[in-house]
């Protein structure tokens, strides 16, 4: 009896001791150098990020600076790219393990300015800046209504995702990166943030609840308040697509399981705006319906996205209630920047 205790008790210790180990109060392997288990994202070195104070300001009633000692570590997986001279230029792959916005901004009550006005939150939108003064917006529902939470991080931790037949050791940050997973040009991870602002889109509509019927038989399409486009119809040179969906509301629940058909809109819209640094780190698009109701989009969202959750424009020439032009977020897990009668669509790059 006691030689089969001894055996399991090393039994029990070899396990423990060749099994991968997690870190102190971690949510992360160590390196996992000998290949013990099925995870890509574990092999190499994680290296620390020092995080500097982040302030959080604007239009909520609890400023201050931001506590992560009580947050959990989120750990996402990029890959990173940025504009170079001669197009895009590859930086490397990398497992970031960090804060989530979700969780840092979860617990800030919002004090709209434009709340008489408007009372939903969908106009809300990030600004973000560093140490060099560099600003980058993401939109409340890039945070709060996708399909995929917790993956916008300022990355505290970084660990290089090396290609087994190579020995590529692609650059590391030094300092804390905020860490934008959906983008495919990654211009938006920006080192070392210090400030966040949460601020409405300033642009002013009036309002009509209820308004019936929701009727626009034309979309204008403005670039920093100049009209340069007004459709009729969705472009028929473009291609139709349909996605499946489970259409599903945060107030009414279940909408509908029908497909959605139109096309993509970014294809509608990027003959307007130029894919550049600026406009990927600071565009807005606010797109407007007939009664009021409008949703704020990061240029990234529409225009730069590395997950193929597109926003599709539709059009329904037929419908003389709720059209006849409308949008589908298909990265949204919820349907309320789905709008419905658009009569305008709004893009700016320049401070809000």
């Amino acid at each position: 009896m006691k030689n089969i205790l001894f055996i399991n008790f090393i039994c029990l210790l070899l396990i423990s001791c060749l099994s991968p180990k997690y870190e102190k109060n971690q949510s992360i392997f160590q390196a996992d150098t000998e290949n013990q288990t099925n995870d890509f994202y574990d092999n190499a070195k994680t290296n620390k990020l020092p995080i500097q104070a982040l302030k959080i300001d604007g239009e909520i009633e609890n400023p201050g600076t931001i506590d992560f000692s009580n947050l959990p570590l989120r750990s996402i997986i990029v890959k990173e790219t940025i504009l170079g001279k001669d197009g895009k230029e590859f930086l490397g792959a990398y497992r970031y393990d960090g804060y989530s916005l979700h969780d840092i901004l979860n617990l800030f009550k919002i004090n709209k300015k434009n709340k008489k006005e408007f009372k939903p939150i969908i106009d809300l939108y990030l600004e973000i800046e560093n140490d060099k003064g560099e600003i980058v917006k993401i939109s409340w529902g890039e945070i709060f209504l996708s399909n995929h939470l917790n993956e916008i991080i300022i990355a505290s931790q970084v660990m290089r995702i090396k290609p087994t037949k190579t020995d590529d050791l692609w650059p590391l940050p030094n300092q804390a990166k905020l860490i934008i997973s959906s983008d495919l040009v990654t211009e938006r991870n920006i080192l070392n943030p210090t400030k966040i602002t949460v601020k409405s889109y300033p642009k002013s509509f009036v309002t009509v609840k209820g308004l019936r019927p929701l009727y626009s038989p034309t979309l204008d399409v403005y670039t920093e308040n100049k009209l340069v486009e007004t459709l009729t119809e969705n472009p028929t040179e473009m291609q139709v697509e349909t996605f499946n969906t489970t259409f599903y509301g945060q107030g009414r629940g279940i909408h509908s399981l029908a497909p959605f058909k139109g096309v993509l809109l970014k294809n509608v819209l990027e003959k307007h705006v130029v894919f550049n640094k600026k406009n990927i780190r600071e565009g807005l698009f606010l797109i407007v319906a007939k009664d009021g109701f409008r949703g704020v989009y990061t240029y990234s969202e529409i225009m730069n996205r590395d997950d193929q959750s597109e926003i599709m424009l539709m059009c329904y020439p037929e419908a003389k209630d709720n059209g006849i032009f409308r949008v589908f977020p298909s990265s949204d897990f919820f349907s309320d920047r789905a709008i419905k009668g658009i009569t305008g669509i709004y893009f700016s790059a320049n401070e809000q």
